[in-house]
């Protein structure tokens, strides 16, 4: 009899091939024992045998079925079959359609019986073992997770075969990382730029392939570079399909570890605030974001949202005008029919840059006092820096008086402890209002500083015509023009500081 012989191992370690290895040999014992022909031995190795459909010499065998090849199937035991019993059952009904056996034999080669419900017995058997195993993996990967688990491969680390919770920051690398993050929030290149510079540059991946947007992508979201180890983002929801949810980010497992931060973490939350915004972009109706003209994406419609489009005008002149792209598109929808030519909007730019740099200091002054009554406005503990220090005073000094009292002989040592526990959680609140106010200095000053190089980038500006739209974005936020015509300039470190108003020149 013409027989064909299935075997599968379900992971490729070197332990397992043994045991295809075991076998295949099990079979030629078989076939030299009752003296059929073997037509073909099918073994997939490495794959689960939950899902039929990712096993390709058992798609093969059953391919081959059809074209009568084999009169009868040979399996070692039903869970290198199947181990999800409605394929177990659905493709043994398949093969007895087309006239063949399928025989499971046990490890001294007596066969099992073929009845369906000797199978779904055996069959439920094997998907119950998988089912544990699935619940162990799963156990073993959180347990991993909550130790702080690390990539495997992730583009500016090194890591050693074998040790699962380490990585060694790779210098090289961490200083095209660094790159990358300076690009992206000080030069105003977007991913793509990025991408064509790094290979223009002969800069390859961690793979030796070209970059592209989307490895930008990657390396700007991901946070291991600010020393977090982040896990537990998905789980398998069913053991059988292998489909994957994902998990809410409060149940994600967090691993701080400083010694792997590549990216100062102000960087990396500049990176994050500018994906954000351009993310916004795509979703007023523009269909791509481009920075190949001096203004592309920065005009912004006050009416609809929609950013303007460049257009060419005809004739000898050739003027360029920009228009509201959803006006341009359907009148209908807004009703913004400025069109702005692009030489007077570059005087416009020109014009505004001027008067900004002439009132350098009051602007400075403004953006200061406007940004402290909106942080105020926001936690009015920022307000009270001048109370809190008197209150603090005040408490010191109570404190200062129990103790003179229990020197004194006046009161207890229950009694002190019972006053100086109170006083130290008052003084703990006033200590952290003082330590916000503080912070908040801080962030003012980087404020300051911040103003300072935007005015010294202005200043550097000769001819705004020679600018390119990444360096526009990196001075100006966003152009907002109504249907009246009025223009409206943002400064982008406005925008960057919550500040989403005007500086009046």
């Amino acid at each position: 009899m013409n027989i064909a012989a299935y075997c599968r191992v379900s992971t490729s370690k070197e332990d397992q091939l043994n045991s295809l290895d075991a076998q295949k040999d099990f079979f030629t014992k078989y076939i030299a024992m009752t003296g059929h022909h073997l037509v073909r031995l099918y073994a997939d190795e490495g794959i689960s045998g939950t899902k039929v459909k990712n096993r390709t010499e058992f798609l093969r065998m059953m391919a081959d079925a059809e074209l009568g090849q084999f009169e009868m199937l040979v399996v070692k035991d039903i869970s290198r079959f199947a181990r999800n019993t409605v394929d177990l059952l659905q493709s043994v009904r398949r093969l007895k359609a087309l006239g063949i056996e399928t025989l499971f034999l046990t490890g001294n080669m007596t066969s099992l019986g073929n009845s369906e419900f000797v199978l779904t017995i055996f069959g439920a058997l094997a998907q119950e073992e998988s089912a544990s195993l699935s619940k162990r993996v799963k156990f073993g990967k959180q347990l991993n997770a909550k130790n702080g688990r690390v990539p495997n491969i992730v583009y500016g680390y090194d890591k050693t075969s074998g040790d699962y919770f380490n990585l060694t920051i790779n210098e090289r690398e961490a200083a095209v990382v660094r790159k990358i993050f300076e690009w992206y929030t000080q030069d105003g290149l977007g991913m793509a730029s990025i991408a064509k510079k790094l290979n223009a540059e002969g800069v390859m991946t961690k793979r030796g392939c070209q970059w592209t947007e989307t490895t930008i992508r990657r390396i700007l979201k991901n946070e291991l570079y600010i020393g977090k180890i982040i896990n537990g983002k998905s789980e398998v929801a069913d053991f059988l399909t292998g489909q994957r949810t994902s998990k809410a980010r409060s149940e994600w497992i967090t691993t701080i570890r400083p010694d792997l931060q590549i990216v100062d973490p102000s960087s990396y939350d500049a990176a994050q605030r500018i994906r954000q915004a351009q993310g916004a972009v795509y979703q007023t109706g523009a269909t791509r974001h481009q920075n190949k003209y001096l203004f592309s994406t920065l005009i912004k419609c006050k009416e609809c949202g929609w950013s303007f489009r460049r257009i060419r005008g005809k004739g000898e002149a050739c003027r360029i005008w920009w228009a509201c792209s959803r006006h341009n598109q359907s009148g209908d929808d807004c009703s913004n029919a400025v069109f702005l030519n692009e030489e007077e909007l570059i005087q416009v730019l020109e014009d505004y840059f001027e008067k900004l740099l002439r009132r350098k200091a009051s602007v400075i002054q403004t953006v200061i006092n406007t940004y402290q009554k909106h942080c105020e406005a926001a936690d009015p503990t920022l307000q009270q820096e001048k109370k809190l220090m008197a209150q603090r005073t005040k408490l010191k000094n109570t404190r200062q008086k129990y103790l003179d009292m229990y020197t004194d002989d006046l009161i207890s040592r229950d009694e002190l402890n019972a006053s100086l526990t109170k006083l130290k959680s008052e003084i703990a609140q006033v200590e952290h209002g003082l330590h916000l106010v503080e912070a908040q200095r801080a962030k003012r000053d980087e404020l300051k500083r911040v103003l300072n190089q935007t005015f010294q980038k202005i200043s550097d500006i000769t001819d705004a015509r020679q600018l390119t739209n990444a360096q526009l974005k990196q001075i100006v936020q966003k152009i907002e023009v109504d249907s009246e015509g009025n223009i409206d300039i943002f400064l982008r470190v406005l925008g960057e500081y919550g500040l989403d108003t005007q500086v009046s020149v």
